[in-house]
C-alpha cells in the first residue's frame, strides 16, 4: 500500500539526539557478537536482579528446512512490560540436540535494544531439515525456559505426514486459554496463528480484567501484548511447537480496512496508531527481521514450504484492503459490494499469492487467511443479508480468486480462518447464485481461544442458516482449536472443543472431524 508521510513509531522513543545512534543500531539489529562458546546452563537460575527477566517466556517460528526463528523479550514486570534496563544489553543463547542440553550444537550472544522492547529475534540456518531442537536463552544469571523448535521437512521430499493446528481470537477478558493447555499436550509440528492475538479495548470485567484502557500509543501496544504473553497456558504452547502468525484486526483497531479506523479517525492520526501497533506486535512474535515494520507499513504475506507436501500462503487481509462496503456490518449487499475496483489483498499481494500457486509443486495449497471466504447468507429483518467484512462484501476480489482456482486448478486448495469465533467447515464455489458450479477448494473455520466466553453447541437461527447455504457442513458456536493430519493422500480435520472457558479444567472432546481426499475439492465428514 502506498502510504504518504510514512511515520517511523521507532522515533518517538528516542530523543533528536539520539536518533542518529538509533538508525545505526537499527541498521546493525540482528547481528550476531563474535565471542565464542558461553559456559552451559543447567536449569533455571534467579536472576541477581531479583526479577526473572523471560516472564512472557520464549518462542520459535517460520521454521524453514535448515532453520527456525528464536524468539525472547526482557522485562522487568510481565504485566506491566516494563523494560528490565535502560540501554542496549546482551542475550546469550544455546541451541541443542536434547532436552538435557547435552549436545549443544549451537551457542552465542545477541544484544537487543531498549528501541526495539529489549526483544530478540535470533534467525537461525544451517540446521537439519524436519528436526527437533531445544533452545534457551541467558541473561544477568537468569535462564529462560526451554523451548522446542522443530524444522521443515526437507525440500522437495514428500513427506509422510505433517500435523499442525491452527487458532484465532484470545480476548482476555472473555476467558481462559484452556484450549492452549490440551493444544500444548498434542506433538504438532506447527500452529498457525490467524489473528486477534490481543484486543485492543478497555477493561469491561468479565473473568478477567484488561490493564488499562482501549490502547493507541506504542507504550500501551507493548503493555497488552505482556498482559497477553504472561498467560501460562500461552507460553507453554510457544514452548512446545513453533508458531506461524498473521495479525486481523483487533491488533489495531476492530474492523480497521487498511488506513480507516473503525470510528473514521482522521486518516494521519489512525496510521500512527497503526504504526504503534504493528511495531509492538513484531516485538513480541517470533518473526523474522523482514516483517520488521516501516512506520505503518510491514510486509507480513508470505510463503512458507513443507516439503513437497504443503505449500502455506500466509495472508494479510487488513492492512491493504478497501473499506467495507454499505457501510460494514451484517446487512443487504449494495452495489458497493460489487465493485471491480475493490480489494481485500491488495493488488501486489493478490498478484503474489496468484503467480505463487500457478507454478507451485506441492500436493496441498493452503491460504492462511483471517475472515471467512465461503459465502453464507442469513435472514436478517427479513432480508437477505451478509457479513460485509467477510469476503462476501468483496465479491469482485473473491471472484478473482475462486476463478483463478477453477482455471489454473493448483493441487487441493484449503483455505484457514478464523475471526468469527465460531466453527465452520464449507465448499468454496466460483458462483454461489449456481447450485451446480464446481467446488474449487475447501474451507476451514477455527473457532476463538477465548473470544465469546463459553458458547454453545449451536444457536436457534442456525439451522434454517444452514438449509441456505448447503455447501456449509458444520457449525459449532465452542471454544477450541482446529488439529489437521496431512499426508498425499487425505486431509483431516479434527475440531477440539472445551465446554466452557469462564473457569479452569475444561475437558477437551473432538466435536466433529472432516476428510479431504487428494485431487478431490470439499469435505467430508468421517
Amino acid at each position: 500500500m502506498s502510504m504518504s508521510n510514512p511515520v517511523l513509531p521507532l522515533f518517538h522513543a528516542v530523543g533528536p539526539g539520539t536518533r542518529r545512534e538509533f538508525l545505526r543500531r537499527v541498521r546493525d539489529f540482528g547481528a550476531l557478537l563474535a565471542l565464542g562458546s558461553l559456559p552451559s546452563c543447567r536449569g533455571d537460575r534467579p536472576s541477581r536482579l531479583g526479577i526473572d527477566p523471560f516472564g512472557l517466556g520464549v518462542a520459535s517460528g517460520d521454521p524453514t528446512p535448515d532453520g527456525i526463528v528464536l524468539w525472547t523479550r526482557l522485562v522487568a514486570d510481565p504485566l506491566r512490560g516494563d523494560a528490565l534496563l535502560e540501554g542496549v544489553q546482551t542475550v546469550a543463547w544455546e541451541l541443542a540436540a536434547d532436552e538435557s542440553f547435552r549436545q549443544i550444537v549451537r551457542s552465542g550472544s545477541e544484544t537487543v535494544l531498549p528501541e526495539l522492547a529489549h526483544s530478540l529475534h535470533l534467525e537461525l540456518d544451517g540446521l537439519e531439515p524436519g528436526r527437533d531442537y531445544w533452545y534457551r536463552f541467558m541473561t544477568n544469571d537468569a535462564t529462560s525456559p526451554v523451548g522446542r523448535a522443530r524444522t521443515a521437512p526437507a525440500a522437495g521430499g514428500m513427506s509422510d505426514r505433517f500435523r499442525f493446528a491452527f487458532v484465532s481470537c484470545q480476548h482476555w477478558e472473555q476467558g481462559l486459554y484452556t484450549a492452549y493447555q490440551h493444544l500444548a499436550q498434542e506433538d504438532v509440528d506447527l500452529v498457525v496463528h490467524l489473528g486477534d492475538y490481543i484486543y485492543e479495548y478497555g477493561p469491561d470485567l468479565r473473568v478477567r480484567e484488561h490493564n488499562g484502557p482501549e490502547i493507541m500509543s506504542l507504550a500501551d501496544y507493548r503493555r497488552r501484548l505482556s498482559l497477553y504473553k504472561s498467560d501460562p497456558l500461552l507460553k507453554t504452547a510457544h514452548e512446545r511447537a513453533p508458531f506461524v502468525v498473521t495479525w486481523d484486526d483487533h491488533e489495531v483497531d476492530n474492523n480497521y480496512a487498511g488506513a480507516i479506523s473503525q470510528d473514521d479517525d482522521p486518516r494521519d492520526a489512525f496510521l500512527l496508531r497503526r504504526a504503534a501497533a504493528y511495531q509492538a506486535y513484531w516485538e513480541h512474535q517470533p518473526l523474522r527481521r523482514a516483517q520488521m515494520p516501516t512506520g505503518p507499513d510491514a510486509l507480513l504475506y508470505r510463503r512458507l514450504r513443507f516439503g513437497g507436501l504443503i505449500e502455506m500462503s500466509v495472508l494479510d487481509t487488513r492492512q491493504y484492503r478497501t473499506d467495507q462496503p454499505c457501510g460494514d456490518g451484517r446487512k443487504p449487499r449494495c452495489a458497493e459490494a460489487y465493485l471491480e475496483e475493490a480489494t481485500m489483498m491488495g493488488a501486489e499481494q493478490e498478484r503474489w499469492l496468484m503467480e505463487n500457486m500457478a507454478r507451485s509443486d506441492a500436493r496441498w495449497n493452503v491460504l492462511a487467511n483471517q475472515v471467512m471466504m465461503s459465502e453464507v447468507k442469513a435472514i436478517v429483518n427479513g432480508a437477505e443479508s451478509y457479513s460485509l467484512d467477510q469476503w462476501a462484501g468483496y465479491v469482485a476480489p473473491r471472484q478473482r480468486l475462486t476463478g483463478f482456482l477453477a482455471e489454473t486448478r493448483p493441487s487441493n486448495p484449503v483455505v484457514l480462518t478464523g475471526d468469527i469465533h465460531s466453527n465452520w467447515v464449507a465448499d468454496i464455489k466460483v458462483d454461489y447464485e449456481d447450485a451446480v458450479a464446481p467446488v474449487v477448494a475447501t474451507e476451514f473455520v477455527g473457532t476463538s481461544i477465548s473470544s465469546g466466553g463459553d458458547g454453545q453447541d449451536s444457536y436457534e437461527s442456525i439451522p434454517q442458516t444452514l438449509s441456505m447455504n448447503p455447501h456449509v457442513k458444520l457449525f459449532n458456536g465452542q471454544r477450541g482449536y482446529v488439529s489437521c493430519t496431512v499426508t498425499p493422500d487425505e486431509w483431516r480435520a479434527d475440531y477440539q472443543v472445551v465446554d466452557y472457558v469462564s473457569r479452569p479444567g475444561a475437558p477437551v472432546r473432538t466435536r466433529a472431524s472432516f476428510v479431504v481426499e487428494n485431487g478431490r475439492a470439499g469435505a467430508q465428514e468421517v
